[in-house]
C-alpha cells in the first residue's frame, strides 16, 4: 500500500515535471569593439570569426562592432565606459595601455587567466609584443594584430639603377647611397622617381621611432612618465631624416602623406619606402630596416583589453574569446589574411604557415625583426605626449624650426604633461 502510494507521487511528479517548459539558460553576450569602418573584407572575417566561435561556444554570444578608426574606436570605448556600457571586449593600440589604466577602464588578464594553462597562454607570444602589453606586473593587454616597420623596395629600379635586386641596404650610409642613385629627375630637373620614402603623416612619431632605435636611442621610459625627446641621439634621428629630404635631396621635403606612400610606390613615384604592408604588380623585396648603431623598429598595432565595468560571465567569456581568437592556427591564418605579424612563436610552425612563408619568404621579415624591436611610444595621456612629438616632427620637417629646437619644444610640453604622473 505505501509502496504503491510512494510509485503514484513520483509519476505525478514527473508529469508535472514534463508539463512545464524546460528553462533555458541565456546565452551571456560580449560586445567586441573593433577598429574598422563597416564593411570590406576585414569585416567579413571577423564576422567569421564571431561565427565559428559561437559555435563551439553555445553559451556565449559575440556581437562585433565596428567603430572605426583605432582613435575612434578608443574614444567610443571610454565614452562607453563612462557612461557605464562599455564592450565587453575591443581591440584597441597596444600604445592605449597607460590611458585604459588611468581611467580604470580595463582589468588585467591575469584577474582571470589563473591556471596553468592560461599562465602557459600568457607565455606564449613573442616577448617584444609583450612590452606594451605588461606593466606593473600585470597583463593588461594581448596581442592581436601587430606588426613592425619593413623597408620595401623596387627589384626593377634597383636593375636600372645598376643596383642588386636582391640586396637592400643593410645600414644608413647604404640607404642614403642607394637612394641617391635611384632618384631620377627630368631635363628641367624635376624629380620622376624619388629614391625613397618615409610617411610622417598620420602616425609620425612611430616612423621616427624606426629611426631614434636605430641611433640606439629611446623614445621613453618603460613606467610611461619620462620622454627623452631631446636626448642627442633623438635630435640626430629626426636630423637625418630632415636631410634626407632637404639636404641630400632623395626624397621629398616636407610632409610625405602616409596615405599615398604605398600608392607612389605602386606607381614608381619612388624606388623604396617605410611601411607595413604593401602589394605591388612589379617584383619588390621587404627587408629589414636599415641599422645605424644598431638594428631596430617599433612594434605596432591594437591588442584585446576587457573592460571593468562588465559581469564577471562577460570578462570570463571574453578571455575565452581572446583565447580562441589567439590560438596558434587562428594566429597563422589572421596573418595570412591581413599581413600582420603572427604574434606567438607556435603560429610559425603551423602547417599552413610554413606552406605560406615556403611560398613568400618576404612575410618572415617582420617576424624576424622582433628580435631588435622596442616597444612603441607609449605614455600617460598618451594621444597629448604624442601630439607634442608629431608637432616637434612636422616642424622640423617643413623647416618651421630646427630639429634641436623643435625636439625640445616637444620635450618641454611632455614634461609639463607627464609631470603629475610621477
Amino acid at each position: 500500500m505505501h509502496r504503491r502510494k510512494f510509485l503514484a507521487g513520483t509519476a505525478a511528479v514527473a508529469a508535472a515535471t514534463l508539463a512545464r517548459p524546460a528553462i533555458v539558460r541565456a546565452a551571456t553576450e560580449i560586445s567586441f569593439f573593433f577598429p574598422v569602418a563597416v564593411g570590406g573584407p576585414i569585416t567579413k572575417i571577423i564576422d567569421g570569426y564571431a561565427a565559428d566561435f559561437e559555435k563551439e561556444n553555445p553559451g556565449i554570444s559575440v556581437k562585433p562592432i565596428y567603430a572605426g578608426t583605432y582613435y575612434e574606436t578608443i574614444a567610443k570605448s571610454l565614452t562607453a565606459h563612462k557612461a557605464g556600457t562599455p564592450p565587453a571586449i575591443a581591440v584597441l593600440l597596444s600604445t592605449d595601455i597607460f590611458t585604459l589604466i588611468d581611467e580604470e577602464a580595463v582589468v588585467p588578464f591575469d584577474d582571470f587567466a589563473k591556471g596553468e594553462a592560461e599562465q602557459k597562454w600568457i607565455k606564449s607570444f613573442f616577448p617584444a609584443f609583450m612590452e606594451n602589453s605588461q606593466t606593473g606586473g600585470k597583463t593588461w593587454g594581448i596581442p592581436f594584430q601587430r606588426s613592425t616597420i619593413v623597408l620595401y623596395w623596387n627589384k626593377e629600379a634597383f636593375k636600372e639603377a645598376r643596383l642588386d635586386p636582391e640586396t637592400a641596404p643593410a645600414t644608413w650610409a647604404e640607404e642614403t647611397a642607394f637612394a641617391e642613385k635611384l632618384t631620377k629627375r627630368d631635363g628641367a630637373g624635376n624629380v620622376t622617381q624619388w629614391g625613397m620614402q618615409i610617411p610622417s603623416s598620420g602616425f609620425p612619431y612611430w616612423l621616427f621611432q624606426g629611426l631614434t632605435t636605430q641611433n640606439d636611442a629611446m623614445l621613453m621610459n618603460q613606467e610611461g612618465d619620462r620622454t627623452f625627446f631631446d636626448k642627442p641621439g633623438v635630435v640626430e634621428a629626426l636630423q637625418r631624416w630632415v636631410d634626407l629630404g632637404r639636404k641630400q635631396k632623395v626624397m621629398a621635403p616636407g610632409v610625405v602623406e602616409w596615405g599615398t606612400t604605398p600608392k607612389d610606390f605602386f606607381e614608381r613615384k619612388t624606388a623604396m619606402m617605410w611601411n607595413v604592408r604593401a602589394n605591388a604588380k612589379f617584383p619588390f623585396g621587404v627587408a629589414m630596416l636599415p641599422a645605424n648603431k644598431r638594428r631596430g623598429s617599433p612594434t605596432g598595432g591594437g591588442n584585446f583589453y576587457i573592460f571593468k565595468k562588465t559581469s564577471r560571465a562577460q570578462q570570463e567569456a571574453s578571455l575565452k574569446f581572446a583565447q580562441w581568437m589567439t590560438a596558434p592556427e587562428r594566429a597563422a591564418s589572421w596573418s595570412k589574411d591581413t599581413g600582420y605579424v603572427a604574434v606567438r612563436p607556435d603560429a610559425w610552425e603551423t602547417p599552413a604557415m610554413k606552406e605560406y612563408v615556403a611560398g613568400f619568404p618576404a612575410a618572415a621579415v617582420a617576424r624576424d625583426q622582433l628580435k631588435y624591436a622596442v616597444a612603441e611610444l607609449s605614455t600617460h595621456d598618451n594621444q597629448r605626449v604624442t601630439k607634442a612629438l608629431n608637432d616637434g616632427l612636422q616642424a622640423a620637417l617643413t623647416g618651421a624650426k630646427p630639429a634641436d629646437a623643435a625636439m625640445k619644444d616637444a620635450q618641454a610640453e611632455a614634461e609639463r604633461l607627464l609631470k603629475a604622473y610621477r
